[in-house]
């Protein structure tokens, strides 16, 4: 998501970084002076295809498979299965995006056109604003159904129509938080290959709010969401006679803790770029750190999406033999041995606590 600075000073940023050999940047004192990114280049080519084709692979693979697990048996779906099915879909968007954000890295230059151009662009954004979306409307689902069970309104509230009503609200937010970014997309010709960036109009004050959405979107919003109702969540679930609230309590705290180091890092270097925007740190040494952190960030931050599957939906164990049992119908010769140690394992599980007071980590996590 760079902040490349053309011969007509347009900008560019909400798309991954940018891969051009020199930037014009402005120094203190009005002057520009070109810099040269030789050294993020030759980690652009050859770094970063390598992350986010790893990302891809593992998202798809497990994101794909929260999908067809829930397509498959969607005749037991309740809201937290409308949730999980919209937050997997959102990562298959944003990870859809990938292999060509790192073709771009690869060869320094976007070959797709400019229909291309928005349609990734748009597959990326709304990714990552619906996987962001669908994660605090899950936190609140929780919410609901741990701490508010006994309110009447909350329950009547939490059909399956009502949850589709809800995740097509949040679509209709994701659609809206993108549009800026989709718009203003382009495909530029330059003298060292055509790219495909996001450039907001001269004077305006698109690109500054654009890096205070993300803030206050992808890590501020969400982490106070989470902060709240996890808070109220975790005396509720102490307070249960459960041989499963200590793991239902670890597994909370980790949701935060993972959410928070994944997704700092990246929102640290978006307001360093706000701060660059503003006039500060305008020297070439800082254009090549921040540009380098970026990088790094990004793959981070993305690689959250395939924690997700992990996160929300493995780690149940209702799910996980619902993922191993479509499993060994795909692959018999493979799964088929494991499916069967699983279900006994459960079974004697089964019968050492009795259902009363067993806690569907599905429906709690």
């Amino acid at each position: 998501m760079a902040m490349t600075y053309s011969n007509n000073m347009t900008y560019s940023n909400s798309t991954p970084e940018d891969y051009s050999e020199y930037n014009l940047i402005q120094d203190s004192d009005s002057r520009f002076q070109l810099c040269n990114n030789n050294n993020v280049m030759t980690f652009s080519q050859v770094i970063l295809p390598s992350l986010y084709s790893i990302v891809f692979i593992v998202g798809f693979i497990g994101n794909g498979l929260v999908l067809c697990v829930l397509v498959k048996y969607h005749n037991r779906s309740n809201v937290t299965d409308v949730c999980l099915f919209n937050l997997a879909l959102s990562d298959l968007l944003f990870l859809i995006s990938l292999p060509f954000w790192a073709h771009y890295a690869a060869i320094s230059e976007w070959t797709f056109g400019g229909f291309m151009c928005h349609a990734v662009t748009a597959l990326y954004m709304m990714g990552f604003y619906g996987s962001i979306f669908f994660m605090i409307l899950m936190t609140v689902d929780r919410y609901a159904v741990i701490v508010r069970a006994h309110n009447s309104l909350f329950s009547k509230h939490r059909s399956v129509r009502a949850g589709i009503a809800v995740a097509l609200f949040m679509w209709a937010l994701s659609l809206g938080a993108s549009l800026p970014t989709i718009i203003f997309s382009k495909v530029k010709n330059e003298s060292d290959g055509s790219t495909c960036k996001v450039e907001y109009p001269q004077g305006t004050a698109w690109e500054s709010f654009s890096y205070i959405k993300l803030n206050i979107v992808s890590l501020i919003f969400p982490l106070l969401v989470m902060v709240f109702c996890y808070s109220r969540i975790i005396p509720v679930l102490m307070a249960m006679k459960s041989q499963k609230k200590h793991k239902a309590v670890k597994l909370i705290l980790v949701l935060i803790i993972i959410f928070f180091l994944f997704w700092t890092p990246y929102n640290i270097v978006i307001f360093l770029k706000f701060l660059h925007k503003l006039g500060y740190m305008n020297t070439c040494q800082w254009e090549q750190d921040r540009h380098m952190a970026m990088q790094w960030v990004e793959t981070i931050a993305f690689s959250h999406c395939c924690l997700n599957p992990i996160i929300y939906a493995f780690v149940g164990q209702k799910f996980r033999n619902l993922v191993l049992k479509i499993l060994k119908e795909w692959f018999p010769v493979c799964f088929g041995q494991c499916t069967t140690i699983v279900s006994e394992f459960s079974d004697r599980r089964s019968s050492i606590y009795s259902r009363s007071s067993e806690i569907s980590t599905t429906k709690i996590m």
